[in-house]
């Protein structure tokens, strides 16, 4: 059975770090679903507009890996949500992959304390959201535990292809990088 991964969609998420995640996990084989925070209609920071597959009310948490992408004012949409914030700590508690992009790991799994005594990196700029538990590091993609971080729009390949080793396999993911040029 394929394992299931969830992207929270916020009104102003950074258009290619969600639709690369979603496209490259899906041709891993991977069951991927996206969840609007605000309704299933969610417009990213470029004002294209995305219908998600459900709500984040209607997530009831079961998944293999929680993804958040960036974008503004998409990172302060997810850092401002409670359900977010639990899902995060649950999903991580329990060894469940979760993953975060450009703003999103400084703006909504840093105060969630996923990454406190990791290693993390984001957007320049915002790894002074940090606290001085966390290690950040300029690595376009990071992976510390069940913790996955990457930089931002540019990095967006090459943090879905470390979801697929992660997910899949280090091969899988070889094989989508040869299929599609990257």
């Amino acid at each position: 059975m394929s394992k299931k991964v969830v992207i929270i969609l916020a009104d102003g998420f950074e258009e290619i770090e969600a639709v690369t995640p979603i496209d490259v996990l899906r041709r891993a084989g991977l069951n991927v679903r996206s969840a609007g925070l605000f309704g299933k209609t969610v417009t990213g920071s470029h004002g294209l507009k995305v219908e998600a597959d459900m709500t984040v009310e209607e997530f009831d948490g079961s998944a293999d890996c929680l993804i958040l992408p960036g974008g503004m004012p998409g990172s302060r949409h997810l850092n401002e949500s409670k359900k977010v914030a639990d899902l995060v700590r649950t999903m991580s508690g329990s060894g469940k992959w979760v993953a975060g992009i450009c703003a999103a790991p400084a703006l909504a799994l840093a105060p969630a304390g996923v990454l406190e005594g990791k290693k993390a990196t984001c957007y320049p700029g915002f790894e002074n959201n940090f606290s001085s538990a966390v290690k950040f590091s300029p690595d376009r993609v990071v992976v510390d535990g069940n913790i996955v971080t990457s930089r931002g729009p540019g990095t967006a390949f090459d943090f879905a292809f470390g979801l697929v080793e992660k997910l899949v396999s280090k091969e899988k993911a070889d094989e989508l990088r040869k299929i599609m040029l990257a």
